[in-house]
Parts: structure tokens; sequence; C-alpha cells
């Protein structure tokens, strides 16, 4: 017999699969578990924020009285001036004069700055004395009076995937009218509670106000490229202005005593009426614009640019109208700042996952690049 065939055949060797590691739902370091950790963890937290309840407190524990409250009130109306300067100097004409093509969305945005939300202040005038005392309601009446953000505006209408030129063009639009708007509306509906309307008082915004805009607008020619090239510098220029206007503000109110006046539980009902007023804003925006059959980019502008105030604007209005009073009349717009800013980024982070093209990218660099700065500067 041959010994080849009549030997038996070896088997194949087969190597034993290596053992398999453990799946991911069993591993400690599951990715489940640290997702919820992780949106926690970015949940928005403005460090400016955090800027301006240090200036509080300092303004409690030192405030400015005397010589250092004179010195600190004329490089407030300084402050003062060159914001709204800053402000006429950026704004470019082109972008607004293209903007106009959407005159319905920023008719919409107006109605909704200096229409719906002075509406919903009169109607909380039902909740003084008590909820609310008639130094805080005169606050937050102020809050529904001040115009709407551009920075931040912009920032969320592009993480939300809306119409980003609209948004600059309505956030900016809104500043211009509420340089007039905001303190005649202040007149008529707050009357003595922002010192009356006086012809000084007009002087006052004129000369602070007004002016610096419209001079902004004149030199734009020659200090727009310089503004552009340093727009992070003059960021920290402009919230370090609005932190001098809080200090003198709330020294004033401090060397007066009329923080004697609040109360937490005044505080607390401040809040709350905040929260609803902002909830309010943010359901007639949106829904109140899909109903006028604006699209679903337009609607998100709409949004942000009709339930947002202006922190920046809304400061150094106060400090002009109001005076010796404006630390309770600046509070409440103070409160409302944070709230929208919380609020807005988790909305604006809910529609970014929306399954829909991102609008930036068909748009201009110019418009591209403003957004991006907006993201990283934004108020």
């Amino acid at each position: 017999m041959n010994r080849r065939t009549s030997s038996p055949r070896p088997r194949p060797f087969r190597r034993r699969p290596a053992a398999s590691p453990p799946p991911a739902a069993a591993s400690p370091a599951s990715p489940a578990p640290r997702s919820g950790w992780r949106r926690f963890a970015r949940l928005p937290v403005d460090p400016y924020i955090l800027a301006l309840l240090g200036t509080v407190a300092l303004a409690a524990l030192l405030p400015a009285s005397g010589t250092t409250a004179d010195v600190a009130g004329g490089a407030t109306t300084g402050a003062v001036a060159l914001l709204f300067f800053l402000y006429g100097a950026r704004l470019s004409t082109r972008e607004a004069l293209d903007g106009l093509k959407s005159w319905r969305l920023h008719l919409t945005v107006l109605a909704c700055t200096f229409l719906v939300f002075p509406l919903l202040g009169l109607a909380a005038r039902g909740l003084v004395p008590f909820a609310l005392t008639p130094e805080l309601y005169s606050g937050l009446l102020f809050l529904c009076l001040v115009p709407s953000t551009i920075q931040s505006s912009i920032a969320f209408t592009s993480m939300a995937r809306g119409h980003v030129p609209a948004a600059i063009c309505a956030g900016s639009f809104s500043s211009i009218a509420g340089i007039v708007v905001t303190p005649l509306l202040a007149a008529l509906l707050l009357g003595g509670g922002a010192n009356g309307f006086s012809a000084d008082s007009l002087l006052r915004i004129v000369a602070q106000l007004l002016l610096p805009f419209v001079a902004g607008q004149l030199l734009r020619r020659w200090v727009g490229g310089f503004l552009t090239r340093h727009r992070t510098l003059l960021g920290r220029v402009d919230r370090g202005s609005i932190l001098l206007v809080v200090y003198t503000a709330f020294s004033q109110g401090m060397v007066a005593g009329v923080w004697n006046q609040v109360t937490p539980g005044r505080l607390g009902a401040l809040f709350a009426v905040e929260v609803v007023l902002l909830a309010a804003m943010l359901t007639i925006s949106w829904y109140g614009a899909r109903r006028l059959g604006f699209d679903r980019a337009d609607r998100v502008a709409i949004q942000f640019a009709g339930s947002k105030k202006s922190l920046a604007a809304g400061l150094p209005m106060a400090s002009v109208l109001f005076g010796a009073q404006a630390s309770l009349a600046v509070l409440p717009l103070m409160l409302f700042h944070m709230l929208q800013l919380v609020v807005c980024a988790m909305i604006a982070k809910r529609r970014s996952r929306d399954p829909l093209p991102e609008p930036l990218l068909d748009q201009p660099a110019a418009v591209r690049a403003r957004a991006v700065a907006a993201l990283n500067t934004g108020e």
C-alpha cells in the first residue's frame, strides 16, 4: 500500500479567533453615558456674564463716590459717545441697501421690537405692586423699548442655518431706529420715570448718541478698514466701555441707597416675569412669521432678531435717560441679556441639526467672515 495514500491527511491548522473585545455597551468608557456630560459641558457660559456680575459686585463693595464718582461719570459719558461712534463706523451702507430687498422681514422685526414688546411690557403693569416695585417695572418697560441686537442675532442665525444677511440688516436697522424710537417711546410710556422728556434730555440724547453715530457713518470711508482689521480688539473696547457704564450706574444706586428697595423675592419675581416675556416673544416671532408666509430661513432670522434686546445699546441709553436711577433701570435688562443668551443658544443648537443645507456656503465671503467674527466676539 502506498504510504502516501494510506497515511491519514493532516487537517489544516485553523487559528482560533482572538477573544473579541467586550461590546461598547458593556465598556465602562461607553460613549452613551458620556454624551450627556458632553452636552452638559457645552451649555453656554459667557465669560462676559461673569464680568458683568463681577462689576456689579465691585460696585456694591467699592462704589464710586465724591471725586471718584465725578471722574467715573465723565469717563462714562465719553465711553457712551465712543460706543455709538463705533456703531456708526461699523455699519456698512452697502449691506444696508442690499438688505432692503427683504423689507417685509425688517418690518416684521421692527414690529416685534418696538410694538409687540412694548405691548407686553404695558400688560405687565398689573403686577405692580404685588410682584414688582414701580422702579423695577420701569426698568422692565424700558427693557421692552430697547432695540434688538446685531452681533448675537447674526451668530445665532448662522448657527441655526437661517438667513444671515437678513439678520445683519434687521439688527442694524433696529439699532438705527432705536437711537430715535427708544427715547421717544420712553418719554411717552415712562414719563417722569425717565426724568421726564425735557429739552435737556433731548440735547443729551443728540450729543451722546446721535451725533457720534452720524460721525461714525461719515468717517467710515477712512476708519472702516482699521475697524475691520482690529475687530477683536475693538470688541474688547466695546465690552470694557459697557462694564464702565454698569459700574457707574450701580455705584450711583449704592450711594443713593436704592438697593434697599430690592428684596430676593422681588428679584425672583422679576426673573420669572422675564422668562415668560422671552418665551412669549420667541413663540410669537416664530409662529407669527410662519403665518405671514416666511420660509424657514427667514423665520429663524426673525425669531432671533425679534426676540432679543441689546445690552450694548440699552445701558448707555439708560445712563442718559435715567441718571441716578439707572441702576434699577438696567437691572431687568441685564437679567434679560443673560437669559436670552442661554435660551437662544440652546434653540440655535437644536435648529442646527435640521437636515438643511448651510446657507452661509452660498453667501459672499464678506458675509461669512462677518458671521464668523460675530460668533467669536458676539454680544
